[in-house]
């Protein structure tokens, strides 16, 4: 439970409280104004590619792990379920919104709906339908949510 708490809430406090963090969701939210704002915007990707390709790596090392071998097309499909954690855990596919633990609200909330897919005997084409349908949802309720804000804006000036 310890190995499963500890990063995400390292990665929360590393996203909210330190310079860097600031930096990453100016960068997600507009380069081009983090550039303008005099942001290393390129030493900035090119950290946050290293960091991807290391927890990357880390996810691979477990898998393997847990499956007790090494095969190439191991995590196929978990892409599809990463997205559809992190956009129900309130993350903006347009970039700039979300949190580390919203992230990882989101992704428990696609492990029980994984299990509860295998525990009915749902076919793995099925449960793709249905986390892809997640996945639809919650970007139209972003979107919405989105349409409601600058709506809100554009009537209070």
């Amino acid at each position: 439970v310890t190995g499963l708490l500890v990063p995400p809430c390292d990665s929360h406090l590393l996203a909210a409280r330190t310079s860097y963090g600031r930096a990453v969701y100016a960068l997600g939210g507009n380069e081009e104004a983090a550039r303008l704002s005099g942001l290393p915007v390129r030493a900035l990707k090119i950290s946050l590619y290293a960091a991807s390709g290391a927890c990357a790596g880390l996810a691979g090392l477990l898998l393997a792990a847990r499956l007790d071998s090494a095969e190439p097309q191991a995590g196929d499909g978990y892409e599809l379920d990463a997205i559809a954690a992190v956009v129900m855990g309130g993350a903006s596919l347009a970039g700039g919104t979300g949190t580390m633990l919203g992230s990882l609200l989101g992704a428990l909330i696609m492990g029980v709906v994984r299990n509860g897919l295998n525990l009915l005997n749902v076919s793995s084409y099925w449960q793709k339908v249905a986390i892809g349908s997640i996945i639809l949802l919650a970007v139209l309720a972003d979107s919405l949510r989105s349409l409601r804000s600058l709506r809100s804006r554009r009537e209070s000036t």
